[in-house]
């Protein structure tokens, strides 16, 4: 981005009011890339984006054109890097679909920009990729009842043109838990700890799974858990992970998004980190596992199913079974990391065969909350024999109008050392 931006300052003398620039084309060792971002002609919401360093794609006529847009740069290793890897995959496999992405877009009123800006350059339909994209695409899909807006992660929607993408990505820190707390077991240690991004159901929901599933395998551990209110900042992340080990946990799995909690391992004797997001993060020997996500089959999936008129834009959510989810080193084709294949046997059986559930479909995410749950101060959550909905899962409690949450998700597990943040 910065040569573009050099780009663009010698534009703007060169030419005054109307600038144009070329897509960088992709390195020879990459995908093909989806078109990267181009400038506009009008002095509108697309050249607002594009003063504040943001760059608005065109559309192709005659085309299907879908874009995503994402909080870091395309190749951060992560969360943005698994979304640019799922739009490619589309431009790959859809004939008659024209693919763009828009970077490192700020959430709130400079997404709001980018969505905007995006439907009035013709695009069919918008994907959001952060959480905090939510409200400001409610905004503008309400002004463009025409278009498809697709918010990956919260939970509102209107059941028009508007709706919610996420997946199983809880069952997936269930059976990461389970991994954590038999290596924590296994090497004499009780405690485990987990990097927590920001305070939203979506946090604590992954939170709670992955503590359940310390549970299963080492009852006697605790849960450490640290807020480091980002998504993507590799100092930030590493003084957390620190912060977690010097505290004395034995395994540290993040929910953002470098692989500080593997790198900040390699630094120590005998302890572990567990990456997120994206396949390839987890490359060293002491990273056991990394949850993962692939986008490509599901966006493809909700494309086809936009251009037929029958998506619902309603909580899509995937299963864990389909594999739009995955757990690096557990899934067909790939190898356990060291500190995976080194477990007691009774323990990686019954990792392997709950995954086994899952693959077959008989295990999601309603088992991996179903009662009895109890909270820190010793609460029942979830009586015995009951299940949380998709309400409680995705909200805090009451939830949102027609979309209600009985138990909803403002609570720790009990074997969580940590207080409840504030909202």
């Amino acid at each position: 981005m910065r040569k573009k931006s050099i780009w663009l300052v010698i534009s703007l003398v060169l030419i005054a009011a109307f600038v144009f620039t070329a897509c960088q084309p992709a390195p020879a060792d990459e995908a093909p890339v989806a078109e990267e971002a181009e400038e506009v002609e009008e002095e509108t919401e697309e050249e607002a984006a594009a003063d504040g360093g943001l760059q608005i794609p065109d559309a192709e006529e005659g085309m299907f054109n879908v874009a995503v847009v994402m909080l870091s740069n395309h190749d951060d290793g992560g969360w943005s890097q698994a979304q640019w890897e799922g739009i490619n995959y589309v431009q790959d496999n859809m004939d008659g679909v024209h693919t763009a992405y828009v970077e490192l877009v700020a959430e709130g009123a400079d997404s709001e920009q980018v969505f905007r800006a995006l439907a009035r350059k013709g695009f069919d339909l918008i994907f959001g990729g952060s959480f905090g994209y939510m409200d400001p695409m409610q905004v503008v899909a309400e002004e463009f009842p025409d278009i498809g807006f697709v918010h990956i992660s919260g939970y509102k929607f209107d059941g028009v043109n508007f709706g919610n993408l996420f997946g199983e990505m809880e069952v997936m820190k269930y059976m990461a838990g389970m991994i954590a707390g038999s290596r924590a077991k296994a090497d004499g240690a009780t405690r485990v700890g987990g990097m927590a991004t920001f305070p939203i159901p979506e946090e604590l929901r992954l939170f709670n799974a992955y503590a359940l599933g310390v549970a299963e395998t080492c009852p006697d551990c605790d849960v450490d858990i640290r807020w480091i209110f980002t998504w993507h900042d590799p100092i930030v992340e590493r003084e957390g992970a620190d912060s977690l080990f010097d505290a004395g946990s034995h395994v540290v799995m993040t929910g953002a998004d470098t692989p500080a909690s593997a790198l900040a391992a390699a630094d120590r004797d005998g302890v572990y980190g567990i990456t997120y997001d994206w396949i390839g993060s987890c490359t060293i020997d002491e990273c056991l596992t990394a949850p993962y996500w692939v986008w490509g089959p599901e966006f493809i999936r909700v494309i086809e199913e936009v251009q037929a008129g029958t998506y619902p834009y309603m909580a899509d959510y995937f299963g864990a079974s389909g594999g739009g989810v995955g757990l690096y080193g557990l899934m067909e084709g790939q190898e356990l990391q060291p500190g995976v294949a080194s477990l007691p046997a009774e323990d990686l059986q019954k990792i392997q065969d709950v995954m086994a559930l899952v693959q077959a479909g008989e295990f999601d995410r309603f088992d991996v909350f179903a009662g009895p749950i109890i909270d820190i101060d010793g609460n029942v959550i979830v009586p015995d024999g009951e299940f949380m909905t998709q309400a409680d899962i995705d909200q805090f409690a009451p939830g949102a109008p027609g979309f209600e949450a009985t138990y909803g998700m403002y609570w720790w597990n009990q074997n969580i050392a940590a207080d409840l943040p504030d909202l």
